[in-house]
């Protein structure tokens, strides 16, 4: 039974697919039908399709470990010896352990510091090339919107008088409005490949950078469903 709580990127990689196929078999000669494929590697990308990256982010995460374990020792260890010898050294008036605190105070703030580093670096990889994936699915989402900016549903109006720089797209008012719900639906699986970035996240930085992705995409959509509500109307 398949999981509802979850975004299955197998699912969303058939759903472009499909898309892709629907586009080439409508407008075959449009670069329109490239984003789609660039939708697809992204897609293979997220799912976790680049075993490098991975063993990157293991490594990272068992180096870190041993460090962060290395650290937590020798400052045990350093501060045993410190108190054996104030003992040994027969300290005792309140004055004479005023240095040795503060020495305490200071490598327990130094190790805390450490191994809080130590702990954050498979996260912070792990943030870099979820950012890195988001920024390309913002700029694609904006690249997506410059293939429907010249398609003008008021140029099929019969009081539509073209200008020397007028751009024809060279597409009837069927085709327009296809082309411009295939653009639509193109921009709602970048804001679903961007949800899949945060499937396993929680991350507040890759968070709040997938909230933006989809509004963008949501905003865009918007724009593209109000021409095509004018194409309706002409």
């Amino acid at each position: 039974m398949p999981d509802l709580d979850r975004l299955d990127a197998l699912e969303v990689r058939l759903t472009v697919d499909r898309l892709q196929e629907r586009i080439i078999a409508r407008f075959p000669r449009r670069g329109i039908a490239a984003l789609a494929t660039r939708l697809g590697s992204l897609v293979d990308e997220v799912e976790g399709t680049a075993p490098g990256i991975n063993r990157q982010l293991r490594r990272a995460r068992v180096v870190s470990r041993v460090l962060a374990a290395a650290v937590l020792v020798a400052t045990v260890v350093a501060l045993v010896l410190a108190l054996r010898d104030a003992v040994d050294d027969g300290v005792s008036s309140s004055v004479d352990w005023l240095p040795l605190i503060e020495t305490t105070i200071n490598d327990l703030v130094y190790a805390a510091v450490a191994l809080f580093f130590l702990y954050s670096i498979p996260e912070r990889l792990q943030r870099g090339r979820s950012l890195a994936l988001l920024h390309r699915l913002r700029s694609l989402a904006h690249v997506v919107d410059m293939h429907q900016l010249t398609k003008d549903p008021e140029r099929f109006r019969s009081d539509f008088v073209p200008t020397p720089s007028s751009v024809d797209p060279r597409l009837t008012p069927p085709q327009m409005e296809r082309y411009l719900e295939y653009c639509s639906e193109m921009l709602s699986l970048v804001g679903k490949i961007a949800a899949l970035v945060a499937e396993e996240s929680r991350d507040a930085v890759v968070l709040d950078a997938v909230g933006g992705i989809e509004t963008l995409t949501t905003s865009l959509s918007r724009k593209i469903w109000q021409k095509i509500t004018l194409l309706g109307r002409t």
